[in-house]
């Protein structure tokens, strides 16, 4: 586990969120996960929810279902899947900004909360269906992140996680230059490797069925990211005033998006789908 050299809590991931809320958006969208390049011609949209649909079909969804969304971002995600599977969605984020959208949004199916997932206060069994889109590295005790999502669960019940992921045997310079750094200013309390993720949850009680790395389809997304970032630096005022204003203690994640885009491109980071199970 690759961990920060500050520590990272769960209100400091909210504030992150908060304050940067608008650029999130603007640079990226309503979806605040990577986009899944099956072909490289994707457009954005179609990356972002070609990532949707891969959870989706990972999860098995039918009609009728209940399923929690651990860390829903703005809803969007949600919102898909009741939309297109008939699904219901219970979201839960710690962002009062993501909160204050994803509740804006329309559909009978959806059921947001703004509660932190490690004391969610959800019933015993009460989903058929989990997820935990790029959500799992902010929790700072991801040992409870799997048990509250064993608990939450029917038997038989399935959970899918996208993460990042450390590489298995990174060298001392990309952990002190790229994945401590990312970390600390990405507020992850800690990095796990795809070996660590599979006890965790197995420590939970859940089996692992499948794990499939996708790194090389979505470590486009920053290169996207870094382009349309730059573009606003010429455009658009507020990008030039957040990042010289000493008093903004996130406008470092503008120089993350560039490490990220060496962490893939030298191995030293990666991007896991797992999926768990409970027995029935």
């Amino acid at each position: 586990m690759i961990f920060p050299k500050t520590a990272q809590t769960s209100a400091a991931v909210a504030a992150h969120y908060d304050r940067l809320d608008a650029f999130y958006r603007d640079v990226w969208g309503e979806h605040v996960h990577h986009g899944y390049f099956r072909t490289g011609r994707e457009s954005v949209r179609a990356a972002v929810e070609g990532l949707i649909e891969l959870v989706a079909d990972k999860l098995g969804l039918a009609a009728g279902q209940q399923a929690v969304d651990i860390g829903c971002g703005y809803g969007g995600t949600a919102q898909v899947l009741a939309d297109r599977y008939g699904v219901q969605v219970t979201g839960l984020t710690i962002s009062a900004a993501q909160f204050s959208r994803a509740r804006e949004r329309v559909g009978d199916g959806l059921t947001f909360l703004l509660a932190d997932w490690l004391d969610n206060g959800l019933a015993d069994a009460r989903f058929d269906r989990a997820y935990a889109i790029e959500s799992s590295e902010h929790m700072p005790d991801k040992a409870r992140f799997f048990e509250e999502a064993f608990r939450v669960l029917k038997p038989g019940g399935r959970l899918v996680v996208c993460a990042w992921l450390a590489g298995d045997a990174p060298a001392a310079w990309q952990v002190e230059h790229l994945l401590e750094p990312i970390c600390r200013e990405g507020r992850l309390p800690g990095m796990g490797t795809e070996g660590e993720y599979r006890a965790l949850g197995e420590a939970a009680g859940f089996s692992v069925v499948a794990v499939e790395d996708i790194s090389k389809q979505v470590s486009r997304t920053w290169r996207i990211c870094a382009m349309r970032f730059l573009g606003r630096l010429f455009t658009d005022g507020r990008y030039i005033r957040m990042l010289l204003d000493g008093r903004e203690a996130d406008r470092i994640f503008a120089v993350t998006v560039f490490r990220l885009m060496a962490a893939y491109a030298t191995g030293a980071m990666r991007y896991g789908v797992l999926v768990y199970e409970k027995a029935a």
